[in-house]
């Protein structure tokens, strides 16, 4: 069955796989960015190309009007990563509330996973400092959707801490489930965002985790 998904931040490696997956199924989608003339590649069947903002609530519902599901994958490095995504986290949850899109699936980071119960990675010794603000800032992302009070059913899925490989093929599969790093296979060393991009669009046809931050592996 073809819904209407809005995927927020489409025009980064993210959020172009998960366009290209969503489209590749038949939906309909409604690809988010915030200049559209440095993203007029992305229009074509199945999508259309907007501009908004992630951060503000009157933003996200003009573009998710009527839309059945919204992605997020949206993400800046020219603003403190706890001030976007917190922003972002408020911002979606109130907008998209207001159109009454009920589903969104954000694209979280490994490193927000948990290595023992109540140990994230970015808490573990010799965590690199340069990457420790973005990681507490999804962290706080995290937090927001936690507290609110919304009947939007939020999913926060978490790639392997590993490199992202935009290039890799799709294979289709994918191993889902807990807020843990899941255990790496043999000769595991990088994730595909096309794989990435299958699980968040199953979560979308056939929602199966609920409110939770989960870890998705090869």
């Amino acid at each position: 069955m073809s819904s209407r998904i809005v995927i927020f931040g489409a025009g980064g490696r993210a959020g172009r796989h998960a366009v290209a997956e969503a489209v590749s199924r038949g939906h309909q989608v409604t690809a988010v960015v915030r200049d559209v003339a440095k993203y007029g590649d992305l229009a074509g069947d199945g999508v259309s190309v907007v501009a908004g903002d992630v951060t503000r609530a009157d933003s996200v519902a003009e573009v998710a009007a009527g839309h059945d599901a919204a992605i997020s994958a949206a993400g800046r490095l020219d603003v403190p990563a706890d001030e976007f995504y917190v922003s972002a986290a408020h911002a979606l949850l109130d907008g998209l509330g207001r159109v009454g899109v009920g589903r969104l699936v954000l694209i979280g980071i490994g490193t927000t996973l948990e290595v023992a119960p109540g140990v994230a990675v970015h808490e573990t010794p010799g965590f690199p400092e340069e990457g420790l603000a973005f990681s507490l800032g999804h962290a706080a992302e995290l937090d927001v959707l936690r507290a609110a009070e919304t009947e939007i059913s939020w999913l926060v899925l978490a790639p392997p801490p590993v490199f992202l490989d935009a290039e890799a093929p799709r294979t289709g599969h994918y191993r889902i489930g807990g807020n843990q790093v899941l255990p790496a296979t043999e000769g595991e060393t990088t994730f595909p965002y096309a794989d990435l991009a299958v699980a968040l669009i199953d979560e979308i046809e056939t929602p199966k985790h609920h409110r939770s931050l989960t870890a998705v592996a090869a």
